[in-house]
């Protein structure tokens, strides 16, 4: 299957995500206002109940979010790898990836302990990088570092989706033991998916440029013509930096410039939202094949594992686990 055939019959998770994120930004508006409106007829303190409406709505929010999420990406990520190893995928996708989600992890709590070691491998191996950098090159070294780390960080989140369809397809071995192999597997074949960065940063950048770009042309123009609203924040916000005396960056107290900011800020809220939903998938569609790939031609051995062994405590406690 190509990429695009991958990631069209596995939008579906997608696209139920962004149905749920727009339902719970409902639930919260919802319950910010009962609150609101609850508190101020009874004792004229609506702003308090606002506060706590909210709250509530959060943590209800956070509650089913982890269920549905549970289902939702994890069962996208195996959808995706069932068509970039087997080459077809069954015609209720949505409900063969819940199967197999259920098979495979068969709590919530096992799902997210899984996902919470493979998080922590990829993160302390990003972070690793800084420390390397400045025993070889001091200050200098510790920022290349920095900045080699930072773009490793911006990997992270697709390793993880990566390891986590190794998971998957590594179907005959235990969990713990899957996430080893896939956590060598970007460093064992490093060099064949190093192409992955072009991928995600040049589309990241592209994305962000086509679709967060007219946005910001959008939002300013609106925002343009909203009369003496944004010279009133930018002197109120100058006058508290006074009174309260903060150091407020000279950005927020000029009019121009504060409707930039936050024309740019509203830009990237939706920018991540679509990025996200229709962008994202179909670059993990790609960057998963040649993971997949790789590690189907040669499969970790036990051998492999001791290369990540002192790079990261996280990896070698799971590696310890499993003896």
């Amino acid at each position: 299957m190509t990429n695009k055939e991958v990631y069209r019959k596995t939008l579906t998770f997608s696209l139920r995500r962004l149905i749920f994120d727009v339902m719970t930004i409902l639930l919260l508006g919802v319950c910010a206002g009962a609150g609101y409106l609850l508190l101020e007829k009874l004792t004229n303190k609506g702003l308090v109940g606002l506060a706590i409406g909210l709250i509530i709505g959060i943590i209800v929010a956070v509650i089913i979010s982890r269920f549905v999420s549970y289902t939702l990406k994890a069962g996208q990520i195996a959808m995706m790898t069932k068509a970039v190893t087997e080459g077809e995928l069954p015609e209720d996708v949505y409900g063969e990836g819940k199967r197999i989600v259920k098979e495979r992890f068969a709590t919530v709590a096992v799902y997210f302990a899984a996902t919470k070691v493979i998080k922590g491998i990829f993160n302390q191996l990003g972070k690793g990088l800084t420390s390397v950098g400045q025993a070889i090159g001091g200050d200098t070294g510790g920022t290349v570092g920095s900045v080699v780390s930072s773009a490793i960080s911006t990997l992270v989140s697709y390793l993880c989706d990566c390891c986590l369809g190794w998971v998957f397809f590594r179907k005959e071995q235990s969990t713990g033991r899957a996430t080893c192999e896939g956590a060598v597997l970007f460093f064992k074949h490093g060099k064949t998916l190093a192409k992955n960065m072009g991928r995600i940063f040049g589309m990241g950048i592209a994305s962000l440029i086509v679709i967060g770009g007219p946005f910001m042309g959008i939002f300013y123009l609106i925002f343009s013509n909203m009369g003496t609203a944004f010279s009133t924040l930018a002197a109120e916000m100058a006058e508290a930096s006074v009174r309260l005396e903060l150091d407020l960056p000279a950005a927020l107290t000029d009019p121009t410039t504060l409707t930039l900011i936050c024309a740019a800020l509203l830009a990237v809220i939706i920018w991540g939202v679509i990025h996200s939903t229709f962008i994202r998938p179909f670059i993990l569609a790609g960057v998963l094949k040649n993971y997949m790939e790789s590690g189907m031609n040669d499969i970790p051995e036990e051998s492999s594992f001791r290369m990540l062994d002192g790079k990261s405590k996280a990896f070698a406690k799971l590696r310890s686990e499993l003896q």
